[in-house]
């Protein structure tokens, strides 16, 4: 099974400008993004609509491709990649630019799901800790999530606390097991096809989460826990909790 690895990133983030360059240890962002990537999955290029971008990366020896400003997520960014590339593939790993801590680990616990010949698409979720406050888990920056327990597939994201805990008024993580979206996709490349033909959905502009236009069309999204934190940067305060 051949796997190929796109990093989509875009410098003109609502929330934080120039994320991808931001210096992490001695290193741009998206460069330890990269790295992460290389070390379980050879095929890995960078999908990025910035010249700034593309240079950093190519400059330091790592595979880039040009794409078009107008996309309006992740995985339609990477979509175009595939195309430029011409490279064939059995699985489309969309790992976002914004994980400069993904652990070898998750990449390839992602990839086993496709280890089940009826799975299409898959991504990745973490337990919140049970010391986690209300107000963390009500962070929109922190999407949500929740399975079916029988087959491992999503039912809903959601940036808003999913399940609401109605009986329950002190710290809702000591309650229940509340799943944390981490920003990776895996996609068998036949139904790409299929993903780029769907229109933006409701709940899609609703919550601004793409992932959810293909679970209104219907497509099935199998949810791999991880036991490991994911620290990804949404805003310039995420810096801070940087294990370095």
């Amino acid at each position: 099974m051949r796997i190929l690895t796109i990093i989509p990133a875009r410098y003109a983030s609502t929330r934080f400008p120039g994320k991808p360059l931001v210096d992490i240890g001695g290193k741009p962002m998206i460069i330890r993004v990269v790295e992460r990537a290389l070390a379980v999955c050879p095929d890995v290029i960078v999908a990025t609509d910035d010249e700034r971008i593309f240079s950093t990366v190519t400059e330091r020896g790592y595979r880039a491709v040009k794409t078009s400003p107008e996309h309006q997520s992740g995985t339609e960014r990477c979509l175009e990649a595939y195309q430029l590339l011409e490279e064939p593939a059995d699985v489309l790993i969309n790992l976002q630019g914004d994980e400069p801590f993904i652990a070898d680990e998750q990449i390839r616990l992602l990839i086993s799901a496709f280890d089940d010949p009826s799975v299409d698409l898959a991504t990745l979720a973490q337990p919140f800790p049970s010391t986690a406050t209300n107000e963390e888990l009500a962070n929109p920056n922190a999407v949500k999530l929740v399975r079916s327990t029988s087959t491992g597939y999503a039912l809903y994201f959601s940036r808003s606390v999913i399940p609401y805990l109605r009986s329950v008024e002190g710290p809702w993580a000591k309650e229940h097991t509340f799943l944390k979206h981490i920003g990776l996709y895996a996609f068998r490349t036949h139904v790409l096809p299929t993903i780029q033909s769907l229109p933006a959905s409701p709940l899609e502009e609703s919550e601004r989460l793409e992932q959810l236009r293909w679970l209104e069309a219907g497509l099935r999204i199998r949810v791999m826990l991880s036991d490991q934190e994911s620290i990804g940067i949404d805003t310039p305060e995420d810096l801070k909790r940087l294990p370095l």
